[in-house]
């Protein structure tokens, strides 16, 4: 057993181990010219980090359940494209997620995106053997901020969410993640400080993140 055996971490995935704001941005504007309309940059910044089913309303107007997933899928398969060869891992993140497991943390994901999403990026990380526990879109009904992810994450660890630390960089993120009852660390990615204040701890970084960070929020 290692030392953090009884504490488990939860990493949101885009915007905490991959950089993908702009593949997601680029996917939703091709997206969005295959069926005639625009997203704007700004539209884009304040739907990130949501699930598609939230988010394809506010782009494209109402849409039956099955005209959702079409869009949907179409949406997340351009997005694999563009990063299928060059995923744009965030630097620290490998080592940060090793360290954990030298340690005996356990480790979840727990995002808005779909399983072959998570899978992609982790496989290029070289650190999906080690993961404990996934939750993606498909697991889910109900997308951040509702805490569905993280309570589902932490219960797939086997641990309280009181022994787990979410790592976000959105707001609904953050609010997810307390609304869970988990410890919440923001990492200042896409938003400033002032939107995260609800986390336990800010970062500038990912690579600034410790595994004393860990012990000492869930202590």
């Amino acid at each position: 057993m290692g030392l953090l055996s009884d504490i488990g971490v939860v990493f949101d995935m885009d915007g905490v181990l991959v950089d993908s704001a702009e593949p997601h941005f680029r996917s939703w504007q091709e997206l969005a010219k295959e069926n005639g309309v625009q997203v704007t940059r700004e539209q884009f910044g304040s739907t990130f980090g949501r699930h598609n089913r939230d988010i394809i309303p506010l782009l494209f107007g109402s849409a039956s359940e099955e005209r959702l997933k079409a869009l949907s899928e179409r949406k997340e398969e351009i997005y694999r494209e563009l990063i299928r060869d060059n995923a744009p891992i965030v630097p620290g993140a490998v080592e940060l997620v090793r360290a954990l497991h030298r340690a005996g943390a356990k480790l979840a994901v727990g995002s808005s995106g779909p399983r072959a999403n998570i899978d992609l990026v982790l496989r290029a990380m070289e650190v999906d053997e080690i993961l404990d526990a996934v939750v993606s879109a498909d697991d889910v009904t109900r997308g951040k901020p509702d805490p569905q992810v993280f309570s589902l994450a932490c219960a797939r660890l086997g641990l309280d969410p009181a022994r787990c630390v979410v790592v976000e960089d959105a707001p609904a993120g953050v609010e997810a993640g307390k609304a869970a009852g988990a410890a919440v660390v923001a990492v200042l990615m896409h938003h400033p400080a002032a939107a995260l204040d609800g986390a336990d701890l800010i970062v500038e970084k990912l690579s600034d993140l410790t595994v004393s960070d860990v012990v000492r929020l869930v202590s």
